[in-house]
């Protein structure tokens, strides 16, 4: 009698599902339950004969079995917590990508939000109890490898240090995409509104918009707005203090593109017509401000799905990368078809 007629006597076991593959019980649980020892294509077979016998393991069975829950564990590191999943429409996106990873696989999330002075005690601490791994959507490259020395099953949503795995996109080129832009359609004084010096992905737009301004002869004008809405209105409100002649501004983050808009029009200018914009993101906030964002689309969803997918197939390998699109996305801030403006002289 083959194993799949065996199987159809009852609810098939994890003996049977080695069996039918040819391989051992204990190969069978290091599939079903992601963790390290089993080549992609045992891997791939165990899990092909599974789903032909209809086996689903126990969640409760695996759980009792080892005395632990298997959770992945979400890391931020931010200066300001308070607030930061509900006030942060990114963090939101990171989090419907997990979920959608773990459904009906019996591992749960939990998430740490870390204040810097915490963070590396914490780090140390998560990394000695860790089951599925950490999935880093906010840590310094320093703290990321202080995880990756003591688990390797970690990987990062962020630019990090060369031995950590991580899921990156080209930050730099998409930001001399928006410059490009806003240069191709007559803006000549162009700003920016960076990121945290802390965030390497803040760091990299910040070098991205240094090298896009440099090789378009234009002059730097720049200020830090800290990836929230009111730093974002408080650098705009500062560089046009500052630079009345701004005729566009490029945004590290979608949140303080919202606070930059709301701070322009303060000052009776009009977006796009005296000033355009274009954000970074592609979350809510891009849709909700007024006018609709311009921005570089980030697969944020599908990225943070990937990760959790990667850490429960085992440890994802030293400097494993795996690199994102990143796309322009035209709305009215910012319009293919510039609306008609004067370069207004300095007050």
């Amino acid at each position: 009698m083959n194993q799949a007629a065996r199987a159809q006597r009852g609810k098939p076991t994890i003996r049977d599902v080695a069996s039918a593959a040819g391989v051992s019980a204990a190969t069978v649980s290091r599939v079903i339950n992601h963790a390290a020892g089993a080549s992609p294509s045992i891997r791939t077979r165990v899990r092909a004969v599974a789903a032909e016998l209809g086996y689903q393991p126990s969640s409760t069975a695996r759980a009792l079995a080892t005395g632990r829950t298997r959770t992945i564990e979400m890391i931020v590191t931010d200066s300001c917590t308070s607030g930061w999943i509900g006030a942060h429409p990114h963090y939101g996106r990171v989090l419907a990508g997990v979920m959608s990873a773990l459904e009906g696989t019996g591992t749960q999330l939990r998430i740490h939000a870390l204040t810097p002075d915490r963070a590396a005690a914490a780090i140390d601490a998560l990394a000695a109890d860790a089951t599925v791994g950490a999935l880093l959507a906010n840590v310094t490259p320093e703290l990321a490898t202080r995880y990756y020395l003591r688990c390797r099953r970690v990987i990062s949503l962020v630019p990090t240090a060369p031995a950590v795995p991580a899921l990156e996109v080209d930050n730099l080129g998409a930001v001399r995409t928006a410059v490009s832009h806003l240069h191709r359609i007559g803006r000549r004084r162009i700003a920016a509104i960076h990121g945290p010096v802390t965030n390497s992905c803040a760091a990299q737009r910040r070098d991205g918009y240094r090298n896009a301004i440099t090789d378009l002869g234009l002059p730097e004008l720049g200020a830090d707005g800290g990836f929230c809405r009111d730093g974002g209105h408080d650098a705009a409100r500062e560089l046009l203090e500052r630079h009345p002649e701004i005729d566009a501004m490029f945004v590290a983050c979608d949140l303080m593109a919202a606070g930059a808009i709301q701070a322009i029009t303060a000052t009776g200018l009009r977006v796009p017509e005296d000033v355009a914009v274009i954000g970074f993101d592609d979350s809510l906030a891009a849709i909700c401000t007024n006018p609709p964002l311009s921005t570089m689309r980030l697969p944020v969803e599908q990225m943070a799905a990937d990760a959790t997918r990667i850490l429960m197939d085992g440890d994802p390998g030293f400097g494993f990368r795996r690199f994102y699109p990143v796309d322009l996305v035209l709305r009215e801030s910012a319009p293919e078809r510039g609306p008609a403006h004067t370069l207004r002289a300095p007050r």
